[in-house]
């Protein structure tokens, strides 16, 4: 894909008992992108803007205690032409009508969904993720299996791309198939120059 001719809209949802990481890492990700696309052209639009996106604005608490102050909230949160569900302890988020409705809605305007770790229980259960190869956390496979009989649950994967919906593995592979998705939207080059600036290693093959 060509790089886009105007900014991507990224948002993230945030919840409580979300994992710390799957929320930092693909945001660490698509700023920085931003910041090595603005620096190597700077007359350029920019590449993505980041938005986290909360049921209310109060605070969220991430799994390990971490606050988080959402942007916005369901009602107001601008479009998204990228949506990103992290994990973490899922179960509330996945049973959460206004949660489930917000993100069905999102996923169905955006170009592309993304889960990080368990976020693809949230994406099964919007009814977003209805069949085809899917990924999560090594220790949360047999259970999405269980849960979700329809998807076909890959192992040994950092990512899972279908087109409209890509999937990870557990934390640290947020940043790899978010890496990813800057590759495919922006071009293999801004996110090896994002890598190099993240001192994080890019493995372009899942």
């Amino acid at each position: 894909m060509s790089p886009a001719s105007q900014t991507l809209a990224v948002s993230i949802l945030v919840f409580d008992d979300m994992e710390a990481l799957d929320l930092g890492g693909p945001y660490e990700v698509f700023t920085t992108a931003t910041r090595m696309h603005q620096r190597a052209q700077p007359q350029a639009t920019p590449a993505f803007s980041v938005q986290c996106v909360a049921r209310t604005l109060q605070p969220v608490r991430a799994r390990a205690g971490l606050r988080v102050l959402p942007d916005a909230d369901f009602t107001h949160a601008a479009p998204a032409h990228v949506l990103i569900v992290p994990g973490g302890v899922v179960d509330r988020a996945a049973a959460c009508p206004a949660t489930l409705a917000w993100v069905a809605e999102a996923a169905q305007g955006a170009q592309i969904t993304a889960s990080v770790c368990t976020g693809a229980f949230i994406l099964a259960a919007a009814g977003v993720l209805r069949e085809g190869p899917v990924t999560t956390h090594w220790e949360d496979i047999a259970d999405l299996r269980a849960q979700f009989p329809q998807l076909s649950v890959q192992e040994n994967v950092r990512w899972v791309d279908q087109g409209r919906w890509v999937t990870s593995a557990g934390i640290s592979a947020g940043i790899d198939m978010s890496l990813h998705l800057v590759s495919r939207l922006m071009g293999p080059a801004l996110a090896q120059r994002t890598a190099r600036q993240m001192d994080t290693p890019w493995h372009p093959a899942p």
